[in-house]
């Protein structure tokens, strides 16, 4: 009853409006969430042909020089293929094919995303993005600023290190490794089991680069570029659900595509960002209906006006450290502070 409410509301609000939202909203982006499969297997393909290539240059290249260089662009394109395997757990790409189920899996391994652990918690971040929800299951923790002023030192402690910039940036160990892979497997082992073959295969590919060609091979192969990209893609998941005028939608206010909409940001990217990312600074597109391939975001985004001025933010510095400056949610103030202001506007009152 209460979302036929909603729905009710959304509805009248349009009609007053213009504009579409709510449910008119999603049902306007049905028609591109509809894949082509030639197109999922050329990109798919072709990106896993580069990746591929790109990790044997830099095991083979006589320089260390040129191994850095072919390390790096491995980590991009370990960014660009994840976004594929993001996209194929969502059933958005080749969900009916086999080949796929065998490709994605054996790739889990590689960046250290076990599929089970991996689709529960990225879904329970959908379902929840936008809301004070308790665990911070799939998600970096957001608490209001009433919280924080409750809570222990201990939780204090703990939250800082959640969301603190090293954190993020040793996203490889503490939330590819950690995070998704160990803590699940620990919590229920029989449940994720597929966690422990994910982080044998992980060990073992490293174990055997490093017998066969010394840790400079394993370093350059699949350390360096891990870390490069687990620090890319912890940040840009980060920055687009923790940014200066992001929403935290109150209980009664909350709908699935208010939250896509307000809690969720566009990251303006130049066009080679954008196809090492696979798109996914359309972060805003990509929630309010997570049917649509990755590289049909941007077709979204141009034939649906509603979707055309959203949130935005950037990786220029300034955005950057305005996204780890947005600590806590400020219900009175309806805007995300920091640690400072928090502490500021405590003693104040």
């Amino acid at each position: 009853m209460l979302d036929e409410l909603r729905h009710h509301r959304e509805r009248f609000q349009d009609a007053g409006s213009g504009e579409r939202t709510g449910r008119d909203l999603f049902r306007a982006t049905i028609p591109f969430a509809v894949e082509s499969v030639k197109t999922s297997w050329w990109v798919v393909t072709s990106t896993f042909a580069m990746l591929i290539a790109s990790l044997v240059a830099a095991a083979l290249a006589p320089v260390w020089p040129l191994r850095l260089l072919f390390s790096i662009l491995s980590a991009l394109l370990m960014v660009r293929a994840f976004i594929m395997y993001h996209d194929y757990m969502h059933n958005a790409i080749l969900s009916r094919s086999r080949f796929a189920w065998v490709l994605f899996r054996v790739y889990a391994a590689l960046a250290l995303a076990p599929p089970r652990s991996w689709k529960k918690s990225h879904n329970f971040h959908h379902g929840h993005v936008g809301k004070i929800a308790g665990p911070s299951v799939g998600a970096f923790p957001v608490m209001t600023t009433d919280m924080w002023h409750r809570a222990s030192w201990a939780t204090h402690a703990g939250y800082r290190i959640e969301r603190h910039p090293l954190t993020i940036l040793a996203g490889y160990l503490t939330i590819f490794l950690v995070s998704i892979t160990l803590l699940p497997l620990f919590r229920n082992p029989a449940r994720h089991w597929d966690s422990l073959v994910v982080l044998l295969g992980h060990g073992t590919l490293i174990a055997v680069l490093w017998v066969i060609g010394g840790f400079d091979v394993a370093f350059f192969v699949i350390l360096l570029p891990m870390t490069v990209a687990s620090m890319i893609g912890s940040y840009m998941f980060f920055a687009q659900h923790s940014f200066e005028r992001m929403r935290i939608l109150a209980a009664e206010d909350w709908t699935y595509y208010r939250a896509a909409l307000e809690s969720s940001s566009y990251m303006k990217l130049n066009r080679l960002m954008r196809w090492f990312t696979g798109n996914i600074g359309y972060h805003h597109i990509h929630h309010l209906n997570v049917r649509i391939p990755f590289y049909r975001l941007p077709e979204t985004m141009e034939a649906i006006p509603e979707l055309q001025t959203p949130v935005t933010t950037t990786l220029s510095f300034h955005d950057i450290r305005t996204c780890f400056r947005c600590c806590l949610w400020d219900e009175g103030l309806q805007r995300m502070v920091s640690y400072r202001e928090a502490s500021r506007a405590a003693q104040a009152a």
